[in-house]
């Protein structure tokens, strides 16, 4: 992919806030990001699910054999090492594109939606922080809440695409679709205060990315019923709206700094996932 990042090529929301980010900062997520990229690409190729198995399975077995020819792998061990990234973390990322390589994939209550979006990029969010240098275990588990947050924003955003590759993580309704939106925005809640444990020159972007992808949901909303949902396409936030957004955010980083919230009092919505993973042993 020449000299470009999946990063720069796939997230445009992401790479937006992460201008905001000092260049070595930025370039280790980038890295991270390269790799969860090439692995959901599996997923979502458009080809058979025994070649998707197959190359899903190579891609894990180079991972745990540390196969450093492949500059991916060798980049996601090295902040792996460097920043004492937990294998169980990995582990759930790999168990969370994996259960998306089959011919039907339908999610049937909350907890299935819950767990998967942890897995999917909870985990993301928890190993960006790590890189943040989030230290404090509950700033961590929000930062789960903030990747689970964009996840629920991008299955609400993306139900008729995903119906139509065989895939039904919510209702094909509007109702559905709002509700999956609010249960984000708690998740976005929960991220907030916690945001202040990040470095102060590292906050700013998280931000950012926060602010832009929350405003997806409200545009879903503002749809008002399926049909304008439907023929609106896959919903974006402009450059005009990433402009706003990152203004605003600057009233986000003084409310943090005059707050004195304490986010271990923070009631984090993880029974569900608890039941099935232990998300203590991640952090």
């Amino acid at each position: 992919m020449s000299n470009k990042s999946f990063l720069s090529v796939y997230a445009k929301s992401f790479n937006w806030a992460g201008f905001f980010l000092p260049k070595e900062t930025y370039k280790k997520c980038s890295a991270l990001y390269d790799f969860c990229r090439v692995v959901d690409n599996i997923a979502d190729d458009d080809e058979y699910i025994e070649i998707k198995l197959k190359k899903f399975k190579e891609l894990e077995n180079d991972f745990n054999q540390k196969k450093f020819d492949n500059v991916i792998i060798k980049n996601i061990w090295s902040l792996i090492d460097e920043f004492n990234i937990s294998l169980n973390i990995i582990n759930d990322l790999f168990d969370g594109i994996k259960s998306d390589i089959r011919e039907n994939v339908k999610l049937n209550s909350k907890k299935d939606l819950l767990v998967y979006s942890y897995r999917v990029a909870g985990t993301v969010g928890l190993m960006m922080a790590k890189i943040l240098k989030v230290r404090k275990k509950s700033s961590l588990l929000s930062a789960i809440d903030l990747g689970i947050a964009m996840q629920l924003t991008n299955i609400s955003r993306d139900v008729v695409e995903d119906y139509n590759n065989n895939r039904s993580y919510i209702e094909k309704n509007f109702d559905e679709v709002v509700s999956t939106i609010k249960l984000a925005d708690d998740f976005y809640k929960n991220s907030f205060y916690s945001i202040k444990e990040i470095p102060l020159n590292l906050r700013f972007s998280i931000l950012v990315a926060r602010r832009v992808y929350r405003k997806i949901g409200y545009k879903i909303i503002s749809k008002k019923n399926f049909e304008n949902y439907e023929k609106s396409g896959k919903i974006y936030v402009s450059t005009l709206e990433k402009t706003i957004e990152t203004f605003l955010s600057l009233f986000d980083l003084i409310k943090l700094s005059l707050i004195n919230k304490n986010d271990e009092k923070i009631e984090h919505n993880h029974s569900l996932i608890n039941e099935e993973i232990n998300l203590d042993e991640r952090i």
